[in-house]
């Protein structure tokens, strides 16, 4: 008997194997984070059952529908046969109709254990949608600096360390800015990030707070739900600078290593003119034309980004806490200190992994280690 299962039950098992029986198309789109595709119909093929459900008879789009995935049965069954065996199975489509329901029967008929998730995606997606309808359970704690002070770096470290910190550019596949999308690829769609940042916060949910980087409302294509970005402009401030020859030395390792990064570079600049005027980015042209990276990173920031974001390249009383980041090390431990003592500790939260955990800010049942 297949075992049906609804969208707050997921959690309840232990490493479930996420299988998305809709269109490649579909599943592009946006799908459950972790999921993998196993299409019934491909997006042609799709299209062709629609419309025949639509433009004649819903029976004879079901015929054809079994035409169309009877003689790939075989195959998605051996398939879903090896994904068995890393864990339970749970199949879905749109609405844990036809697509899930057709290929779970088959499954099951041949001894595979097998989850149906009722609703399918839509059910997950209105899950997602009402997260961020509501107040977002978290303090958030929110670095702000200038462009190459090692934020980035700095959220990966605390994320090593067992905090709870959030690459939002690294889930939009966006740095935030003119040059942002190089070497990242596809962004992707708003479905597909909400639904990236969701699971990231139900990962989290045994801490208090959160810490991300101050960014705009939108990242590169995709857009800050209102309601985490209003907990960003209502958290804790922390102001994070360091050197402008680290900051240089820092954008140069980072960019150059984009495969083809001076020609997208140009081309950002183009961008620019609007800001800085033609005279000044042909300067900045002719810089990179001429290899002189430093002095064109250096002028970039000076010239642009600090004056557009502005924030002090020192310590400011105007912050809840102010990180200087010459030695990042050092920093970090600082930066931790500040975390458990004063952000963590007046909630009795824990701080780090290790500790028990009094509260479930997403209501999900997590447990932690003591």
């Amino acid at each position: 008997m297949i075992k049906e299962i609804n969208v707050q039950d997921l959690k309840t098992l232990d490493h479930p194997i996420l299988v998305d029986v809709r269109s490649e198309e579909e599943f592009a789109e946006a799908t459950i984070p972790g999921a993998v595709n196993l299409p019934l119909f491909d997006n042609e093929e799709r299209v062709l059952v629609g419309t025949t459900y639509t433009q004649t008879t819903p029976s004879l789009a079901r015929e054809l529908g079994l035409s169309i995935i009877s003689p790939k049965l075989p195959q998605l069954v051996k398939k879903v046969e090896e994904l068995s065996k890393n864990g339970p199975l749970v199949l879905f489509c749109w609405r844990g109709g036809m697509r899930s329901k057709s290929l779970a029967t088959v499954v099951e008929l041949m001894g595979i254990p097998i989850y149906r998730l009722l609703g399918g995606y839509k059910a997950y997606r209105s899950q997602v949608v009402d997260f961020f309808l509501a107040k977002i359970p978290y303090q958030v704690v929110v670095l702000r600096g200038n462009t190459g002070v090692g934020k980035t770096d700095l959220l990966g470290r605390l994320r090593e360390e067992g905090y709870p910190a959030i690459d939002l550019e690294k889930l939009a596949n966006n740095r935030g800015s003119v040059f942002g999308a190089m070497g990242l690829g596809d962004p992707p769609s708003q479905k597909k990030f909400e639904g990236l940042l969701y699971e990231e916060l139900v990962l989290l949910s045994k801490f208090s707070y959160i810490i991300v980087e101050c960014e705009s409302k939108r990242i590169g294509r995709v857009t800050i739900p209102s309601n985490f970005y209003t907990a960003m402009q209502e958290g804790i401030q922390v102001l994070h600078y360091d050197s402008l020859k680290n900051r240089i030395q820092r954008l140069l390792k980072e960019y150059t290593s984009v495969p083809n990064a001076l020609h997208e570079i140009g081309v950002a600049l183009e961008r620019l003119i609007k800001t800085l005027g033609h005279v000044k980015v042909r300067e900045l042209r002719t810089l990179l034309e001429k290899g002189c990276l430093d002095v064109f990173t250096e002028r970039l920031l000076v010239e642009y980004y600090d004056k557009l974001y502005a924030y002090p390249n020192e310590p400011s009383s105007e912050y809840a806490f102010y990180l200087n980041y010459q030695e990042p090390v050092e920093a970090l431990r600082e930066l931790e200190c500040y975390l458990d003592e004063k952000v963590a500790q007046p909630n009795g939260k824990s701080a780090v992994f290790g500790v028990q955990v009094q509260s479930d800010p997403l209501n999900i049942g997590v447990f932690v280690k003591n």
